[in-house]
């Protein structure tokens, strides 16, 4: 085929499709009963009818009855709402609230399953995530190198949260609100008085914040943790810690386990879930380093006018190396 030797050629680059390789780990640490829960799904294209995957850490407190419940029933209460077409994001919203009311009609038919969980859930579709958070764990993602907060930890003292609880009737008194419970949204906790109305509107909410974004070449993977991780750790802390356990072995459930194993080292006073999810096959390369070199231009006028303000036999070594 003859073309015209003039004509550059046209190179077409395939779209960025994020691979995902997930682990996990939970132990119990320094408490007496285990109350963590999570979910690890990295296949959900027979679903979604594309490449997709959805993870979770759940957080409970007052026993483990809640968090097991949402980990068992909060995907197909997000995959069935009538938003999931047309909006995903109000689909999780809507997924949280109507969980929450769900658990309430449990609790009354079974009062021992009266019990409180702190959700942060991450949704993928194609090269989208969307990560919602009702509580205090946490997701940051790492982005050459980088960490890259994916959402914010609801608690009581918090400006924003403490504005919220006022004016929806609570109070707080040294991180606690209502003198009850030290995280400002969660699902269930119907149990205690005054926290909870249904949609989400009382002191104690089950309404997510939601951070979305399209994933690049550059984002390497993201770790979701519950506060007994991030206890001990932050978010530069944690994601330089599992990005050196990625490059020697490449393996994100053995990287989980490493994550909660110095969590615990660090005298984590909680239980401690950790969730590691890769974009790539490949492990994280070495970070590039740039270095900037500060060029600086003297115009003849003025080093002149420098020359002739300065006595040069008279002048220090220094002030002499400085005009030269």
């Amino acid at each position: 085929m003859e073309g015209n030797p003039d004509e550059v050629p046209i190179y077409i680059v395939p779209e960025y499709v994020p691979e995902y390789r997930s682990g996990g780990c939970a132990e119990k640490g320094l408490r007496r009963f285990m109350e963590d829960a999570h979910l690890c799904v990295d296949d959900l294209e027979e679903t979604l009818g594309c490449r997709g995957a959805f993870y979770g850490v759940f957080d409970g407190h007052d026993g483990e009855s809640a968090a097991c419940y949402v980990k068992e029933h909060l995907l197909p209460f997000i995959l069935r709402d009538a938003s999931f077409s047309s909006s995903v994001e109000d689909a999780v919203k809507n997924a949280y609230l109507e969980l929450d009311k769900e658990f309430l009609e449990a609790c009354r038919l079974n009062k021992s399953l009266s019990s409180g969980t702190t959700v942060l859930t991450a949704l993928l579709q194609g090269r989208n995530l969307l990560v919602a958070n009702a509580g205090d764990c946490r997701a940051v993602l790492c982005r050459k190198g980088r960490a890259v907060p994916m959402s914010r930890d609801h608690v009581p003292s918090a400006a924003w949260e403490r504005s919220r609880i006022e004016s929806a009737g609570g109070y707080v008194i040294d991180g606690y609100i209502n003198e009850q419970l030290t995280v400002a949204r969660a699902i269930g906790d119907w149990h205690m008085k005054g926290l909870k109305e249904v949609g989400g509107k009382g002191p104690l909410s089950a309404v997510p914040d939601i951070q979305s974004l399209v994933l690049s070449e550059d984002d390497e993977f993201l770790l979701m943790g519950c506060d007994g991780l991030w206890d001990v750790f932050s978010n530069e802390n944690a994601i330089s810690f599992a990005r050196k356990q990625l490059q020697r072995h490449n393996d994100p459930e053995l990287c989980s386990k490493e994550l909660v194993e110095e969590a615990l080292k660090r005298n984590s006073q909680d239980n401690v879930t950790v969730i590691v999810i890769c974009f790539k096959a490949d492990a994280p390369p070495p970070l590039v380093l740039e270095r900037r070199t500060t060029v600086r231009k003297f115009c003849f006028q003025k080093l002149c006018t420098v020359m002739k303000d300065v006595d040069i036999p008279q002048a220090s070594a220094t002030e002499r190396s400085c005009v030269v």
